[in-house]
């Protein structure tokens, strides 16, 4: 393991914020080299957690948190090496720590078929965990393997835990659905599946004039991605990348077994157009951020809908998985996925160091 990889440069100065309507200014938080960190979560005692999907952490790290300048492998060294899939980490996808204060860990590799990067990785079937990890003890206390899924479709992408339902609700862009597991049956099913509030629109996305393509020609598309849970578990929200509305559902609703599709979709809410986003989570008064991908914004909307921008700055390419601390800040990685060589023509354009910032709640 290398020291100086390790070390996280903690930024105290406020990078410059061109927001004309907002005071508010970005933060760094981390650096990160050249290791993509996705996930980022961050539980009632501040502690951040951050995740490397390729498994190219430094010093090869999947999951790390965030402490006295250093990345320390979570919950230890052993799950960080590459091993037995039911007791080492494959390829992080998603972190988040529930009302709880339980970290749990979305370990998702798609398949061929389920594959939405356009990375030419993938075997036939895909490779789906969710561990659960206390964080007072940081021991891992369960792990789910979701074997009622698809796996030749499926590419469990973001995840949330409803700790008074017991229920976990994912998002699965390769389904184009939302998979709801029983945490006490750990039984999954799909629901939603296939309709206007899970498949993505014909949009393609462009970054600063250039479009977001393969060396096919072959826009970028994601269905349904970004989710977010209310804290008093009432709405679940919801939306795919490639299309400019938000959606939302009662809870109550996703917890009924036998309410079928038809009539599920009859409760679902649309919110309105918000952009092109990714990244999403909600704050304990109910407003809930995200990014808007193509004007470099982070933006929310409050619980009767409103619409507000909380910063606008040029160094927020592609935010992708956030966390609320207890000191009042939004915490968030920057993924730069439009920058990555395979919508480049294999040109990496990618601005390094990966970063991580935090950016103050609205009062």
């Amino acid at each position: 393991m290398k020291t100086n990889f390790l070390m996280i440069l903690i930024a105290m100065s406020a990078v410059s914020c061109d927001n004309s309507r907002n005071e508010n200014q970005l933060v760094e938080v981390a650096q990160f080299e050249h290791s993509m960190a996705i996930g980022l979560s961050v539980n009632r005692e501040n502690r951040v957690f951050t995740s490397f999907p390729n498994y190219d952490g430094d010093g090869n790290l999947a999951v790390a948190e965030i402490k006295d300048g250093i990345l320390h492998p979570y919950p230890d060294a052993e799950w960080n090496t590459k091993g037995d899939y039911n007791s080492h980490f494959l390829r992080i996808q998603d972190l988040y720590v529930d009302a709880e204060d339980f970290l749990w860990v979305l370990d998702s590799k798609p398949g061929s078929s389920g594959n939405i990067f356009a990375d030419g990785q993938g075997e036939k079937d895909g490779f789906f965990k969710l561990i659960k990890i206390n964080t007072k003890t940081n021991l891992v206390e369960d792990i789910f393997l979701f074997e009622d899924l698809d796996k030749s479709k499926s590419a469990l992408n973001d995840v949330r835990v409803d700790t008074e339902k017991k229920l976990a609700y994912l998002s699965d862009p390769g389904l184009a659905s939302i998979v709801v597991l029983d945490l006490q049956t750990k039984k999954s099913r799909s629901v939603l599946a296939e309709t206007p509030f899970t498949v993505a629109d014909d949009i393609t996305l462009e970054y600063d004039g250039v479009k977001m393509e393969d060396k096919d020609g072959k826009p970028f598309s994601s269905n349904i991605n970004s989710i977010a849970l209310t804290h008093d578990f009432q709405y679940f929200y919801f939306k795919p990348i490639n299309t400019p509305n938000l959606y939302r559902i009662e809870t109550q609703y996703l917890a009924e077994k036998e309410l079928a599709d038809g009539d599920l979709a009859s409760k679902v809410q649309d919110m309105g157009k918000v952009g092109i986003t990714h990244g999403m989570i909600a704050d304990a008064k109910g407003n809930v951020y995200f990014a808007s991908s193509e004007d470099y914004k982070l933006v929310y909307i409050t619980p009767d809908g409103v619409l507000k921008t909380l910063i606008a700055d040029p160094n927020l390419i592609w935010p992708d998985s956030f966390g609320i601390g207890k000191d009042g800040y939004l915490y968030f990685t920057c993924a730069q996925i439009q920058r990555l060589p395979q919508w480049n023509k294999g040109e990496d354009k990618t601005e390094y160091p990966y970063r991580a910032f935090k950016v103050k709640l609205p009062d």
